[in-house]
C-alpha cells in the first residue's frame, strides 16, 4: 500500500538542535592533546545568550537539546568549591564523560562563569530559551551513573543513590546497585587517565571499591577492560541479571522512586523534555510507570528514547510510553549507505523502513544524521564531503511527521579531524575532552555568531540547511500530512534508477513532490504520476502546470502530467517541488 495518513493531529513538527554545552560556545583554538580546561578551554552556559538563540530560531528549530548538563566526574578539581574530586583512575578524558553523572540534582561547574551560581546560571539559560520561543531537552541517564557518584546538593529528605544498600548482597530488590561481594574492583591496566603530562596523586590505578560493583554496560566482574564502561556503575531496577534475568518489580524497588524525583525535580525548572540514554538496558515497565508519573504532573513534557532495536520500537512507544525514538537502525543506516555511495546501497531500503514503520509509530521517530555519537558526515571516515548529504537530508526532514534533529556544527560541514585526548581521531568530536570545534567556530567567530569566517561552500551549506528546515516547519503536507510512495511507479525507462527516490506528501492544497539524487551524476527524469492522484490533485486534463522548487525557486513548467512530469535533477541532489 503507497498511500498513507496518520491520525497524528501534530500541528507543528519538531526540529531539535543538539548543542554540546562544554564546546559550544568554546572560542579557544588551542587544542592541546589531553590539554586542561584553562589550556583548552571550555564553552560556558552564558555563551549560549540571546544572539545565539535568536539566530537558532530564525532556522526554525523548535526545541534546543543542551547536552552534557548534568554535574558528571572529571579530572578538573573543584575541591575549593566543596566538590569532592573524582579520581582520574575511573574518568575518561580530562574532561570526563558527560555520560557519567556525579549528582543528578546538580549541572556541570565546567559550564558556569561563576561555580557558585552554576545552578542559577543554567536555570537563567532555560528562561532564555524560552524566552526566544524554543522548548528545552536535557539527558537523563537511567542506566548508570559515575562510580564516584554521590549527590552534595540533593534536596533536604532525599535518600541518595546507594545509601540504604545492602552491599553484602549481590542482589537485592531494595539496592541501587549490584554488587560482587567479596571481591575489589580492578581499574583497567592499560590505561593512561589524562595522557602522560597529567600529574595527580590519585592517578594510581588504585580506586578503592570494595566490594566492587557491576559496571554500567552489564559487566558482572569486578575487572572490566578498557573497552568496558569501567567509569560507571549499573543501576539496579529489580532485575536479577545473574539469576536468569528473574524481576521484582513488586513493590515497587526504591530506585524507582528516586529516579521518578529527579525527573520530576528538572521538570520543575521547566525542562520541557528528556532524552532518556540507552533505555532498552532498562525494564519497560519502568518507563510505563515513571512517565505516566511524570505526565500526571507535567503532561507536556516530552521522553526521547535512544534506542537501537527496531524489534522492540513498538514495545517502548506503545508500552514504555515514549513520545520518540531514535531512527537509528533504520533509515540513519540506509542513508549513510548511499550517502557514501557504497556498492548494495538503495533506495529500495528508504521504502522498506517506511513500509515497516507507517502502521502506527512512523510519527514517533527521531531522524537525524548526525548527534554526538554518531560520524561527523564531513570526516573522512563518513562522506568526506557534507554536500554529499544533502539528499539524505531531504529525505528525513520530509519522509514523515516525526521529529528532525541537527547536531551543531552539523550545518557547516564540521570534519572533526585528529585527536584530543581519551577521544581518539575516528571521525566524531570528543564528548570527553576540552576542545574547540574549528568549522563550528568559524561560525562563531568570536562571539558574533555571523559566520564570517566561514568559506563560501559552507556559507552555502548552512543556507540549505536554513531553508530546508524552513520549508520542514513551516508546510503542513510535511507536518501533519498524507504520503505516497512513487517508487513503485518509476523504473529505468523513465530515468529512475536505485539511488533515485521520489514520493509524495500532500494535505489539503500543500502538495509536495520530494525527489532524492543519491547518484554522483545528474539524472534527467520522468516521473509518472497514477490517473488517481492526478485527478485527486485536479491536475488530469492538459494545461498550464507549474513545479517550484523550493529550495532554489527553480520553476519547471509541464502541460500533460498525464505523460509525466520532465525534470533533471543535479548529483547528490534533492528537488522538493510544490504545486
Amino acid at each position: 500500500m503507497n498511500l498513507s495518513t496518520t491520525n497524528n493531529q501534530t500541528e507543528h513538527k519538531l526540529l531539535i538542535y543538539q548543542l554540546f554545552v562544554r564546546l559550544f560556545g568554546n572560542q579557544n583554538t588551542t587544542n592541546k592533546y589531553y590539554g586542561s580546561i584553562e589550556e583548552n578551554g571550555c564553552g560556558k552556559f552564558n555563551d549560549i545568550n540571546d544572539l545565539a538563540l535568536q539566530e537558532l530560531k530564525k532556522m526554525c528549530f523548535s526545541h534546543i537539546w543542551f547536552t552534557g548538563v548534568l554535574e558528571h566526574a572529571t579530572m578538573t578539581d573543584y575541591s575549593y568549591y566543596g566538590i569532592k574530586p573524582d579520581d582520574p583512575d575511573v574518568v575518561k578524558g580530562r574532561a570526563g564523560s558527560p555520560y557519567a553523572i556525579k549528582d543528578y540534582y546538580d549541572v556541570d561547574p565546567d559550564l558556569a562563569v561563576d561555580v557558585r551560581e552554576r545552578m542559577q546560571e543554567f536555570e537563567a539559560l532555560i528562561e532564555r530559551t524560552h524566552a526566544n520561543g524554543m522548548k528545552v531537552i536535557i539527558d537523563f541517564v537511567p542506566n548508570h551513573v559515575a562510580r564516584t557518584y554521590q549527590s552534595d546538593t540533593k534536596p533536604e529528605g532525599v535518600r541518595d543513590i546507594g545509601q540504604d544498600d545492602d552491599t553484602t548482597k549481590a542482589f537485592s530488590p531494595s539496592n541501587d546497585f549490584y554488587y560482587l561481594p567479596g571481591k575489589k574492583f580492578w581499574v583497567p591496566g592499560d590505561i593512561n587517565p589524562g595522557g602522560d603530562e597529567f600529574k595527580n596523586s590519585l592517578k594510581d590505578r588504585d580506586f578503592k571499591e570494595y566490594p566492587a560493583k557491576a559496571t554500567g554496560n552489564d559487566v558482572f566482574y569486578e575487572a572490566p577492560s578498557k573497552n568496558d564502561w569501567y567509569e560507571t556503575v549499573k543501576l539496579n531496577y529489580g532485575v536479577d541479571y545473574v539469576n536468569g534475568g528473574q524481576t521484582h518489580f513488586s513493590p515497587i524497588p526504591p530506585l524507582w522512586f528516586k529516579l521518578r524525583d529527579i525527573l520530576l525535580f528538572w521538570s520543575a525548572k521547566g525542562i520541557d523534555g528528556f532524552r532518556c540514554d540507552m533505555v532498552e538496558m532498562v525494564p519497560v515497565e519502568f518507563w510505563n510507570w515513571v512517565i505516566a508519573q511524570v505526565k500526571e504532573v507535567y503532561p507536556e513534557v516530552l521522553f526521547i528514547a535512544e534506542a537501537y532495536n527496531p524489534q522492540a520500537y513498538s514495545k517502548y512507544i506503545f508500552e514504555g510510553r515514549f513520545d520518540y525514538l531514535y531512527d537509528k537502525v533504520g533509515l540513519y543506516d540506509t542513508l549513510k549507505k548511499l550517502v557514501r555511495n557504497e556498492y548494495e546501497a538503495n533506495v529500495y531500503e528508504i521504502r522498506d523502513q517506511w513500509q515497516h514503520q507507517h502502521n502506527g509509530f512512523t510519527e514517533h521517530m527521531l531522524r537525524f544524521l548526525e548527534n554526538h555519537d554518531e560520524i561527523r558526515i564531513a570526516s573522512k571516515e563518513f562522506a568526506g564531503n557534507a554536500c554529499l548529504a544533502l539528499p539524505a537530508m531531504v529525505t528525513l526532514a520530509t519522509l514523515s511527521q516525526g521529529p528532525v534533529m541537527v547536531y551543531f556544527g552539523q550545518e557547516v560541514g564540521e570534519q572533526a579531524e585528529g585527536t584530543t585526548g581519551f577521544s581518539s581521531s575516528d571521525g566524531r568530536t570528543s564528548i570527553f575532552d576540552y576542545c574547540g570545534v574549528p568549522e563550528h567556530q568559524k561560525w562563531l567567530n568570536n562571539g558574533k555568531m555571523d559566520g564570517a569566517k566561514l568559506s563560501n561552500s559552507q556559507k552555502s551549506l548552512r543556507n540549505f540547511y536554513n531553508i530546508l528546515l524552513k520549508i520542514t516547519a513551516n508546510h503542513k503536507a510535511i507536518s501533519n500530512g498524507a504520503f505516497y510512495d512513487l517508487l513503485y511507479l518509476n523504473d529505468q525507462e523513465r530515468g529512475f534508477n536505485n539511488k533515485v527516490y521520489p514520493f509524495l506528501r500532500y494535505k489539503n492544497d500543500d502538495r509536495l513532490l520530494i525527489i532524492a539524487n543519491f547518484n554522483r551524476n545528474e539524472v534527467t527524469l520522468q516521473v509518472k504520476f497514477t490517473d488517481d492522484l492526478l485527478n485527486l490533485f485536479n491536475v488530469a486534463a492538459p494545461g498550464n502546470y507549474t513545479f517550484t522548487d523550493l529550495l532554489t525557486n527553480i520553476q519547471y513548467p509541464e502541460t500533460n502530467l498525464q505523460q509525466g512530469l520532465t525534470i533533471t535533477v543535479a548529483a547528490s541532489c534533492a528537488v522538493i517541488l510544490s504545486f
